[in-house]
């Protein structure tokens, strides 16, 4: 009996210790709860307690030359539900359904779904968005946001470039100054029950967005729309696969102008251009230098693509949107062909190896090793001084000059030019010049290079390398990007570019210029000579690989004034049909062109030009 209690009293006591410790374990949790971990909870409840909305920022504004707006904002809604604040599901559905051109499916599986916040559709136009929002219906939510607006919508539309679903920017300069033009979103803070209803007296908080910088840039739009009335109306008559312009300031490397006809639309970028003609406009179309997708990631794009389906647009091919977005000028190489004599002459003629007065003789080819190389002019120009044989851009001439000059020091000018680099523009996914690396470049392919072929190049390269040497031998730095500044103008910044001064010599330069100039007026490009100017230029036919298609890219590069240039542009014609060379039908556009832009930046007719 003893015993039995005194087991019972045993047992009590270690219930109540037992108790007691878990008492204390209890006590000792709320209290670190409540003390040590009070912010966190706190955090918690207040997070259950609100709802949050994004205010978008309104992006950066994109100015021309003149102040002209090439990129805006255009006000926008976003139509959203919330589950729980619903109270006539049906109405919401039909309503929505009705108003947003959407199918019944879709609209439900959102309004019936058990989520803070769906997003029914973005980008509506504010004046349904206002209709919307007038039915005054139970959780249903029309934010105000920004969408962007291109007003000359084609134009530099390969330049410009244009934004996603979230305004973020996809390729062009809109993705390259994205850090400057995107702004800081605001939020909305609405205050809601436990079951998430919002609570109709309490105050709303609200952090303002902060606008994006706006962007100034180089480009001019009146000489844009010259260049591209001058590349279409040639495509045309010349049924051309594509037709692509530069225009730029010699002196300092501002882009005036950039076509690659044909453009797209920048209001509706996800739509194809039946008419673009598809392909690089390189000899091997997609080289390993030139990107997919102008930097922009296959993910990214992915993102992109799926969200504009979401939102009623439909789905194309990515391979399809990329090469219409592509821009030839800097995404693609070419062999550019005789134009790219102007590198070997300034070479040649910084190295002292060859002089205007040199003879030469061209019986219409060149025998190199155990190759026939073979001048365009078929009877050959006989005998010609080096001028003569720039003016009539014959192979032979500038294949013996490759050869004085060696493989070694032609590389070394090929690199002292800027040639084996990028040029470092301020647009995304420029491709790099593909080269024979130097050990593999024998005779035979240091003929070839030294009249323009065997290799491939960007335009963007070819006309900066070309303006560097006639502009007194200053590697400048292609370039659109002139400032940015916030609309109130507390914030400026002014973009600087590299220069790499002394290329070649001002005395090789000035001879350049002279030799050029020959060439508009005598030679091979008399065709771009305008009255009342001097203009210095070079042509080019340039055979695509493989050669045995016979497809051809005809190109003029010309400058104006002669001694000392203020414009330089280069046009390539892909694939025309019919005649296709460049003094032909290149030379003229470009001539026709100067006679609109030349007055119009102000530059004064020389009386004594015929």
């Amino acid at each position: 009996m003893n015993q039995s209690r005194t087991m019972h009293r045993k047992k009590i006591a270690v219930f109540c210790l037992l108790s007691f410790l878990m008492v204390t374990g209890l006590m000792g949790r709320l209290f670190y709860l409540m003390i040590a971990e009070s912010e966190y909870y706190s955090a918690m409840a207040q997070e259950l307690h609100e709802r949050e909305r994004s205010i978008k920022a309104a992006r950066g504004n994109i100015y021309d030359a003149t102040g002209k707006k090439l990129a805006a904002n255009k006000t926008v809604c976003t139509v959203s539900v919330i589950h729980n604040q619903i109270q006539d599901k049906e109405t919401v559905i039909s309503v929505l359904c009705q108003e947003l051109g959407l199918d019944e499916d879709s609209v439900r599986k959102k309004v019936e779904k058990y989520s803070s916040r769906e997003i029914i559709k973005t980008n509506v136009e504010k004046e349904l968005g206002d209709k919307i929002r007038g039915y005054k219906m139970a959780g249903v939510k029309v934010d105000e946001d920004y969408k962007r607006y291109y007003p000359y919508d084609t134009l530099a539309s390969k330049v410009l470039g244009f934004t996603g679903g979230d305004n973020q920017g996809i390729i062009g300069l809109e993705v390259k100054y994205e850090e400057y033009l995107k702004g800081t979103d605001g939020k909305i803070l609405t205050q809601t029950d436990a079951a998430g209803v919002e609570l109709e007296n309490a105050a709303e908080g609200r952090i303002e967005p902060i606008a994006g910088k706006d962007l100034y840039i180089s480009l001019d739009v009146n000489i844009q729309k010259y260049a591209e009335q001058a590349a279409y109306k040639v495509m045309e008559e010349k049924n051309a696969k594509a037709v692509s312009i530069i225009v730029m300031n010699p002196q300092n490397g501002e882009i005036l102008a950039m076509v690659n006809a044909p453009e797209f639309h920048l209001n509706d970028p996800f739509t194809l251009n039946t008419d673009v003609a598809w392909g690089s406009a390189g000899g091997e179309s997609e080289s390993e230098a030139s990107p997919t997708l102008q930097d922009t990631s296959e993910s990214a794009l992915s993102a992109v693509l799926q969200k504009e389906s979401e939102s009623a647009v439909p789905i194309v091919s990515q391979d399809a949107l990329n090469q219409m977005w592509r821009n030839r000028c800097i995404n693609d190489t070419y062999e550019p062909g005789s134009t790219f004599k102007i590198i070997t002459a300034a070479a040649g003629l910084e190295a002292g190896v060859v002089s205007l007065t040199d003879s030469f003789s061209c019986p219409g080819f060149r025998v190199v090793e155990d190759r026939k190389i073979r001048c365009h002019k078929v009877g050959g120009h006989g005998g010609e001084t080096f001028l003569q044989g720039v003016m009539n851009s014959c192979n032979p001439v500038f294949i013996d000059v490759g050869q004085r000059l060696g493989v070694d020091r032609y590389y070394h000018y090929f690199q002292q030019f800027g040639l084996m680099g990028k040029t470092g523009i301020d647009l995304p996914g420029e491709a790099a010049t593909i080269m024979h690396k130097k050990e593999n470049m024998g005779l035979v392919e240091l003929a070839t290079v030294s009249f323009g072929q065997s290799f491939q190049i960007t335009p963007v390269q070819l006309i900066t390398t070309a303006a560097s040497i006639v502009n007194g031998g200053n590697r400048i730095t292609p370039h659109f990007g002139v400032k940015v500044q916030s609309e109130d103008g507390s914030f400026v910044r002014k973009f600087d570019y590299p220069v790499k001064k002394g290329i070649v010599s001002e005395q090789t330069s000035e001879t350049m210029r002279y030799v050029l100039e020959q060439v508009v007026s005598e030679g091979s490009g008399k065709q771009a000579k305008i009255e009342g100017y001097h203009i210095g230029g070079k042509t080019a036919t340039s055979e695509k690989l493989p050669r045995s298609l016979k497809k051809y890219i005809s190109s003029f590069l010309g400058f104006a004034p002669a001694e000392n240039p203020q414009v330089m542009a280069l046009i390539t014609i892909d694939e025309p049909e019919g005649i296709y060379y460049g003094g032909t039908i290149a030379a003229p556009v470009i001539g026709n062109l100067f006679q609109s832009v030349l007055p119009y930046l102000g530059i004064s007719e020389d009386s004594e030009s015929s």
